[in-house]
Order: C-alpha cells, then structure tokens, then sequence
C-alpha cells in the first residue's frame, strides 16, 4: 500500500506514501533560497517520493533560528521562491509543499555545525520572543514574552507569508506546530505560563495557533491542501499529552485541514522521549482513530515494510521520512522492498544502473 497511489484528498492524489520531510539546511542567502537548494531539492524531485516537503520556513527574520535560515516575509523573498518552485516542477509534477513557521525562543541560534544548541553572541543574536519569559535551556537567555499587540503582528506575519506562499506556486502548505517552536510554546502548559486569553486553560493555550490555522485555511483556495506538525506528547511530566493533542486534532479539523504530521518533544532539550523504530506510532493511531484528518508520521520511519503493515493496519496513512533522504536521495530505487516490487522506477535515463 505504500507504495500504491495515495487519494492525500479529494483536491490531491500522491503517487505513493512517502514523503520527503522539510529538514532545514540552514544556507539561504538573506531569506532567499541559495543555490544549494536548486541541487538539494532536484535531487529530491528525482527521487520517487509521492511530497516534498521544503524545510521549515520562518514568517519574519525574527522568527528564523539561525541566519542563515529560509524566509518569506519580503517581496524579494517571494519572488526567490517563486522562482526555485518554477524551476523545479520543470523536473515533474511531483507535488511541492512548504513549512511555514516561527522559531520564538529556538531562535537566535549559531548554525548546528559550527557549535549544537547553542544561542548567538550578543553581537549576532537578536532578541527572542516566546509565550512566556521562560528560557528554553539554562545557558540560553530569556525570551521577551508577547504583548498582545505584538501576537496580533505575528498574525500578520504568518498571514504575508502564507500569502507569499501561494503565490509561489507551492502545493502542500504545512504550519509548524511541534518541536518546540513558538506555536508549540504558546500550546504547552511547559512553557505557556500566560495569564491572558493566550494562556491559563487548555483552550486559551490552543487560541494563538488555531487563530493562524483558520487564517491560513481561509486565505487558501479549497483545492489547496494544508496540514500541520503537531506535538502528539511533549515526554515531560505536566506537558501535552497524546489525549490533548488528539483534542488539538479535531479543532484543525473543524477548521478544514488536511492533515496532521505527527511528531513528539522539543519543547526542551531533554525530555522522556525514547527514539527507536516507530517510536510515535501509538501516538499516532490515537489520533487517526479519533479523527477523520489523514495522518503522517516521522521519527525512525524509513522501515518501509513495517510503514506498508502498519498502513494496511490504518494506524497511519503516510510516513515523512528525512534522514534517510539526505544519506542517499535515490534509496527507494535501491531499497530490496521497492526493488522486488518495481512499483517505483529510476528515471529512464538512470534506469541501466539499477
């Protein structure tokens, strides 16, 4: 079944289930996207996988983690984008989707490489902005809680962008909700202390990121498909739990999305969180037995015949696969389960190496 078409909804057939996941390079130059996304990416484009997914995206240069991060608030910006999404549906007609976010307290960090979780000097960095004014690690500074005239522009923000979006040309359109970035700060009872109509009870904590997705879904053309990264378990004592999230679930889909992607922590550094095989996957199918929303998964999915069982089981509808992606764009060509299948192909040109 993974590997069979994929009726993603009624507006969007996938030719298989596995999607590409947005995964951050941090090499944008000013906002824009750089060369290196040309060759990343059309790689991706050539590599079988139904979705690719652009990486995480940030709605303003303050909502960016590092400098050196993808941005679409500007014209100029739109316009870079416009221009890479134009250039690869030149390469086919894979479906293109793009991950909106802002990074909140995350932000204001040095690239993963040149030094791990680790916040700017003072002379870089730029003041972050949170729920509250809680600190996302000891050795990081405090965030500048949001008035609620400066969540009302972080509205807009998110509003522009996706605008911007969509004039790009994108197919999928996806909010980041999850791992610890300021969408997940505003929903998780860890870091949202507010005492406001953003903060306090469950429902005023779900109040800023369903404002944004129902401004998203309105802004969108029906035949448009959106969806979200959600946190199905922050892994910490008094944080989201699987049940919340599934409450969080049917919000989105009274708004019309399309679907979640189910993902877990990052809301601080070190959390219960356990990674093995599937290691989100009974989250996931307390989500998708308790909403009709299409269900993604990532974290260690790459297993496709466990993917293809589960699938069959309708634990799970689709599995976002990154690191794997990065190590060898081509696998699914190679993988023993496509190859016996030969369900999937290699480009005729590539096809004599298989």
């Amino acid at each position: 079944m993974i590997l069979n078409k994929f009726f993603f909804s009624k507006k969007k057939i996938l030719k298989n289930r596995i999607s590409v996941s947005p995964m951050c390079q941090y090499s944008a130059v000013d906002g824009c996207p750089s060369d290196w996304h040309y060759r990343h990416l059309s790689n991706f484009l050539l590599s079988g996988a139904g979705l690719i997914m652009l990486e995480s995206t940030a709605v303003e240069a303050n909502g960016r983690i590092t400098k050196k991060d993808l941005c679409i608030e500007t014209i100029k910006q739109r316009n870079e984008f416009k221009k890479l999404v134009s250039y690869l549906k030149k390469i086919n007609n894979t479906p293109i989707g793009i991950q909106l976010s802002h990074s909140g307290r995350k932000g204001s960090s040095m690239i993963p490489w040149e030094k791990a979780n680790s916040p700017l000097k003072k002379k870089d960095s730029w003041t972050t902005v949170s729920s509250s004014d809680l600190k996302k690690d000891e050795h990081w500074p405090k965030p500048k809680k949001l008035t609620i005239q400066e969540i009302n522009k972080i509205k807009k923000k998110f509003e522009l962008s996706i605008k911007n979006a969509l004039d790009a040309k994108f197919d999928v359109f996806e909010l980041h909700i999850a791992h610890g970035y300021l969408l997940h700060q505003f929903l998780s009872p860890i870091c949202n202390t507010r005492d406001d109509k953003y903060g306090g009870t469950k429902l005023k904590r779900f109040k800023l990121p369903l404002e944004i997705c129902k401004i998203a879904r309105n802004i969108l053309p029906k035949n448009k498909i959106i969806g979200a990264r959600i946190t199905g378990d922050d892994h910490l004592k008094f944080g989201i739990t699987t049940n919340e999230a599934v409450e969080f679930c049917h919000e989105l889909e009274k708004i019309g999305f399309d679907y979640v992607c189910v993902s877990s922590g990052g809301i601080k550094t070190k959390t219960k969180m356990r990674q093995k095989e599937f290691f989100r996957l009974k989250i996931a199918k307390q989500i998708k037995k308790n909403t009709n929303l299409k269900i993604g998964i990532t974290g260690l999915v790459d297993n496709l015949s466990l993917a293809d069982k589960y699938i069959k089981k309708k634990y799970i509808d689709f599995v976002f696969i990154g690191r794997r992606f990065l190590q060898n764009p081509f696998f699914l060509y190679k993988d023993n389960f496509l190859k016996n299948k030969k369900i999937i192909k290699p480009p005729p040109q590539y096809e004599r190496g298989y």
